[in-house]
């Protein structure tokens, strides 16, 4: 029987995209091309994500890869929330309904040790029993360990939990562990049928 829901936070909780990041900076098509690859698609944008690099250090190697009239750029993509955080429709609603039928909900994200910072300002948050952030123990998804530490944390059970994230690698890992869940796309209705498939009696036809 499913007694908790963990939720990732990007692409579940809030739309989360470095493409929209970029188109909101004044800049050229090339240098967010070039923005893209020196900044979210590095080595350090995933180690601040694990907790093994400081925000200071990742800015460093990032800027020097660049010309310096894109250097205040970067400081603005690693601030990514204050460019745009905006909530998944839907998604609020659906996190109240679970609260009020006694689900135990949390957070399972990849993000760097400042998420603490802006995620009270994401409305669902609210509803959330715990948070488990990747940089706070130095362990990224898809790895198994950091599922079986999540699990160890909150004292829960495997198989009484359902995992909601938008990477496939992700939600089969955590099927490796017993975990079920589904590889969000931004459909809640979908979402809300399938938790009911596994016996979550969430409302049908709701965003």
């Amino acid at each position: 029987m499913i007694r908790n829901i963990i939720f990732d936070m990007g692409g579940v909780l809030i739309y989360y995209s470095p493409a929209r990041f970029l188109d909101l900076l004044s800049v050229s098509e090339e240098d967010k091309a070039l923005l893209f690859r020196e900044v979210f698609n590095t080595v350090e944008w995933f180690r601040m994500d694990r907790g093994t690099i400081t925000e200071e250090e990742a800015v460093a190697v990032m800027k020097g890869k660049l010309p310096a009239r894109l250097h205040g750029e970067v400081d603005r993509l690693i601030e990514w929330w204050k460019l745009e955080l905006r909530p998944v429709e839907g998604m609020e609603e659906l996190l109240k309904e679970l609260k009020e039928l006694g689900y135990g909900l949390y957070l399972l994200s990849n993000a760097s040790l400042r998420q603490p910072e802006y995620f009270d300002r994401i409305p669902s948050s609210q509803y959330l029993n715990g948070r488990f952030v990747s940089a706070f123990y130095q362990l990224l998804k898809p790895q198994h360990e950091i599922f079986e530490a999540f699990l160890e944390k909150f004292a829960l059970k495997a198989e009484e939990c359902f995992f909601v994230d938008d990477s496939l690698a992700n939600v089969e890992s955590a099927y490796c562990l017993g975990i079920a869940g589904e590889v969000f796309d931004g459909d809640v209705s979908r979402l809300r049928r399938d938790l009911n498939a596994v016996g979550v009696p969430v409302r049908i036809g709701q965003n």
